[in-house]
C-alpha cells in the first residue's frame, strides 16, 4: 500500500508517478508530485518508480497572479 494524500492505495511492482495519476480521477493537472518529501516534476513523471509504503502528495496546477 502507498498512501496518497489521506487515502490508503493499493501499491503493484512497477508503479510509476505517470500510472497512479493515470489511474485517479480527479482530472487534476499536476506539475509537481512529493514523494517521500522528494519533489519530483512532470517529465520524470513515466520514469520515477513509487516504491512500497512511499508517501505522495499529489500538488495541482494552480495558476493566478
Amino acid at each position: 500500500m502507498i498512501k496518497v494524500g489521506d487515502e490508503q492505495v493499493p501499491w503493484y511492482e512497477g508503479m510509476t508517478i505517470a500510472s497512479l495519476l493515470a489511474e485517479r480521477e480527479d482530472g487534476h493537472t499536476y506539475a509537481v508530485v512529493r514523494l517521500n518529501g522528494r519533489l519530483i516534476s512532470r517529465p520524470k513523471f513515466e520514469s520515477t518508480l513509487i516504491p512500497d509504503n512511499a508517501e505522495v502528495i499529489l500538488i495541482p496546477m494552480v495558476a493566478g497572479g
